[in-house]
């Protein structure tokens, strides 16, 4: 027997069967999802009239909300014969919903993220706010949270640190969720397949989206180095105020890098850094250091360390980015600092929106501890085309 085909998007029937304290709704582009949302919080408050519940709806910005979630939610009501101007405050985006308080909020408005709790927080395109703004929301959420977004991005805190608590219910869904999408829209969608794969990827199949800007689109997170791997040496990236002291270690098994962090600090002078090295390096084992401080690497050379500076020349960022990209990156145990970076290394672009063949600054100090000993150690241990898994 065939499944009978869908009256509303498949969101519509997530969300209302849901029964966790955290709904995520990943879907593709008019799929459904947020007006399905909508449409479920209105029956919901419809049906539990007098309620009293507070319901917090938000986006990064208040256009941006304006614009999306705000006018599906009001067609909703006019569509339904239920909206009432006088129910409406229009100067703090609040609507009196059969005895509960539907409130229209953004992130920038830092003092309602962090002001009174509320039953339900429904947060729009999630992927646009910080964890740290997710986490004001959510402490402040009694309970129920909704997050839905389109997955721009390969790397979010949304599938880090959300998606796999076990009081979340996770939602997938696409245009072919949507039964009311006319042909032309099908059409025009289906299009991306075949001029955009990344689009399609996101906006078609509601999959995780490739970062076309990242240096490093692909490593993977291991809990321990193997034992055929060989040790490389550290690379150690000097920062003080602003900037932390870098310490990595690099192990090798053919093209396979096995990369671990150990040391992350701002505020270090030299003697800290000595004593700290003293918890890592072992004998003689060698530490490759930023050539920018020659006092520095001599200071540490005195105090018994096998330290040596990076070669450095005219290319020497893009070429010891080479160097990493010949070989499969494997950041080993706890490294939420290297893993950060990778995640978040990106090229520049110019005005027009091209790619340059210069890193952005920023995320770069443990990456950098570690281009300083491919370009020492490693630029003839592979050749060849880069390693793409």
């Amino acid at each position: 027997m065939s499944p009978q085909p869908l009256k509303q998007p498949k969101t519509y029937y997530d969300c209302r069967h849901s029964t966790a304290r955290i709904q995520v709704h990943q879907g593709g582009t008019r799929s459904g999802k947020t007006f399905s949302i909508c449409q479920s919080l209105i029956e919901w408050c419809s049906l539990n009239e007098g309620g009293g519940w507070v319901l917090t709806i938000v986006r990064k910005t208040m256009p941006s909300l304006r614009a999306s979630v705000m006018r599906d939610f009001i067609n909703i009501l006019e569509g339904e014969g239920w909206y009432d101007d006088t129910n409406h405050n229009k100067s703090s985006h609040q609507y009196n919903l059969f005895g509960n308080l539907v409130e229209f909020i953004s992130v920038d408005q830092s003092s309602k993220i962090r002001g009174r709790k509320r039953n339900l927080c429904f947060v729009n395109e999630a992927n646009e706010l910080t964890y740290e703004d997710y986490q004001q929301l959510i402490l402040r959420t009694t309970d129920v949270m909704i997050l839905d977004f389109n997955p721009s991005d390969f790397f979010s805190w949304i599938y880090d640190r959300v998606i796999p608590r076990d009081d979340c219910d996770f939602f997938k869904t696409t245009y072919r969720d949507n039964p009311f999408l006319d042909q032309t829209t099908i059409d025009e969608i289906e299009r991306l397949q075949h001029t955009d794969e990344n689009y399609w990827r996101i906006y078609g199949l509601g999959e995780r989206g490739i970062n076309v800007a990242a240096i490093f689109p692909s490593f993977e997170h291991v809990e321990e180095i193997p034992d055929r791997a060989k040790f490389v040496s550290y690379g150690l990236d000097w920062g003080f105020t602003n900037d932390p002291s870098a310490l990595v270690s690099v192990h090798v098994d053919g093209i396979d890098l096995y990369l671990q962090e150990h040391l992350y600090e701002t505020g270090l002078t030299n003697q800290d850094l000595s004593v700290r090295l003293r918890e890592h390096v072992e004998g003689r084992q060698e530490v490759v250091a930023d050539s920018a401080e020659p006092k520095s690497i001599e200071e540490l050379f005195r105090q018994g360390y096998n330290i040596k500076p990076a070669k450095k020349g005219p290319d020497s960022i893009r070429l010891g980015i080479d160097v990493m990209k010949r070989h499969r990156l494997y950041v080993v145990g706890e490294a939420p600092n290297l893993l950060k970076e990778l995640r978040n290394y990106k090229w520049r672009t110019d005005k027009d929106g091209r790619q340059v063949n210069i890193p952005e600054l920023g995320h770069d100090h443990a990456i950098d501890a570690i281009r300083y000993v491919c370009l020492n150690k490693l630029t003839t241990s592979y050749s060849g085309k880069y390693f793409i898994s």
